[in-house]
């Protein structure tokens, strides 16, 4: 990647020198909050599409840098944006309905998750463009990493498919039936039944074993069934039969979680492909746009294993958005958009392969089941239209308030989430914030389309269509209450900030 050569790796211009230290220890006790924050920066850019808990880890040692860095300074390097202003109004209003929730101990202890948005405020503190593309190209290569191991994965193949299953099985417990494949027993991953047999026979009396099941290509997590000394002393206290691994289920890296992982991925397509197009408008097919264009399509490939619908849509609408406003010429435009119609008719083969049947005409029961979820939370929006019901309070209410089903989830709409917890003016200033940040991106993407700064140009306009995405996704999906997706979302709005920046090294 192109380097910007005016751009220390030290601390921003404005708090470095010992003009503003008290004594001469302190620019060092700075530098090292700094380093110490961007090390972390590196980390969590890495881990990020993989491990919450490692991204959680990460970003501590980033707060833990920056607070170093600003106590010895007294400057906490944020910036004044236009998104201030939406993000507090939103903030308060989400803490205010948590307070006045149909639960509010529940409410209010989910206001923890409200403080992801604090990575928007340590990222533009912290990083100078430079730093800005290094995360941006280190979480690419991460997400690519994630997407060939996932091709693996899937040729190795998961779990044990059941043949037949015991009328006395305990596995009949957690509903597991033959055509099933039990990958995960205890939490633990298991890939024949002599291994599913040594987890019962090793678990402690009176444990109850989670089991974690692929059903028709959808993951479900059940509560399994409690180890009894008479189920341990079974020759084969599983009671199934099977030695076939699963190869049909959705890719999800690392994790367990294909929500995520794709949402993710969808990011860090559009990001690699605005790097690919401003490399090609400036430079034409040179090795940092094979590199990016060698990304963008390993990721996309990547959503299409994750089989998730909303995922492609958002990719599509995303990449798009990036050809539409960046490439130049009907020969580049209906290449690309062949690219894109390549990608979405092998995501489509992965969906129909994968998924339950009629999931790709929206007639399987996880669609039904969602247009009846959304149909209920809309129904009881004008029942508290200001403050909302509360985050998490329908965990406390699901049938009383008449959702359908057993299983709690969410309402697969960040929109009608947000209203149904939050009140309408929590949506509207979460709505403000989309497009001030969408404003913000793309005027900074026109500023610098002719300013010989390729990366951070191609950084901006894949952030477009990242927005795009993330949006599109949005309607039908809960996105936003994904933890490890709000991260990222909130990151790469201070990356677009620091990139932002007119007439500033930083």
């Amino acid at each position: 990647m192109e380097r910007d050569s005016t751009v220390p790796l030290t601390l921003p211009p404005n708090q470095s020198g010992s003009n503003h230290f008290g004594d001469e220890n302190k620019p060092w006790l700075a530098l090292i909050g700094q380093h110490t924050a961007v090390a972390g920066f590196i980390l969590y850019a890495a881990f990020a599409p993989h491990s919450i808990a490692a991204a959680e880890i990460s970003l501590a040692i980033v707060a833990i840098g920056w607070l170093v860095r600003a106590t010895t300074t007294r400057q906490s390097g944020l910036r004044h944006t236009r998104l201030d202003l939406p993000i507090l109004l939103f903030f308060l209003w989400t803490v205010a309905s948590a307070f006045l929730s149909e639960e509010p101990r529940i409410s209010i202890a989910k206001l923890q998750s409200v403080c992801v948005l604090l990575l928007f405020y340590l990222t533009q503190s912290i990083l100078t463009r430079r730093l800005a593309v290094l995360l941006v190209c280190v979480m690419i290569c991460s997400g690519v990493t994630g997407t060939i191991y996932s091709v693996y994965d899937l040729g190795r193949g998961r779990g044990v498919l059941v043949e037949s299953i015991s009328n006395d099985s305990s596995f009949r417990e957690a509903k597991v039936q033959a055509g099933d494949a039990i990958w995960r027993v205890g939490g633990h991953r298991v890939y024949s039944k002599e291994e599913i047999d040594d987890s019962i026979k090793n678990a402690d009396v009176g444990t109850r074993l989670s089991v974690s099941v692929i059903s028709q290509g959808e993951h479900a997590e059940r509560p399994g069934f409690l180890v009894t000394p008479q189920l341990k002393s079974l020759p084969s206290p599983s009671g199934i039969t099977g030695s076939q691994r699963s190869h049909r289920f959705r890719a999800s890296g690392w994790t367990r979680h294909y929500e995520t992982f794709s949402e993710i991925l969808q990011f860090l397509v559009q990001l690699s492909l605005g790097l690919a197009l401003a490399n090609l408008q400036n430079h034409g097919a040179n090795r940092r746009f094979k590199f990016a264009a060698v990304a963008a399509f390993l990721l996309a490939v990547g959503v299409g294993l994750t089989a998730m619908r909303t995922a492609l849509a958002a990719l599509a609408v995303g990449a798009a958005v990036i050809v539409i406003r960046a490439a130049r010429g009907a020969a580049t435009r209906i290449f690309i958009l062949a690219a894109i119609a390549l990608v979405l008719g092998f995501g489509t083969l992965v969906v129909w392969r994968t998924r339950a049947t009629n999931a790709l005409t929206l007639e399987d029961p996880s669609s039904s089941l969602r247009l009846r979820v959304a149909q209920v939370g809309l129904s009881r929006i004008p029942l508290h239209p200001v403050f909302g019901h509360g985050m998490d309070a329908v965990k406390r209410h699901w049938t009383e308030w008449g959702f359908p089903g057993s299983e709690m989830i969410h309402l697969h709409s960040t929109p009608l989430q947000i209203a149904f917890d939050r009140g309408l003016p929590a949506l509207l200033f979460w709505l403000w914030i989309l497009l001030a940040f969408w404003l913000m991106t793309s005027r900074a993407e026109k500023l610098t389309r002719d300013s010989g700064d390729t990366n951070r140009h191609g950084i901006l306009l894949g952030a477009t269509g990242a927005l795009a995405g993330f949006f599109t996704s949005s309607l039908i999906n809960y996105n936003f209450g994904d933890g490890e997706v709000a991260l990222v979302f909130w990151w790469m709005m201070g990356i677009v900030v620091v990139l932002s920046a007119v007439g500033s090294e930083r």
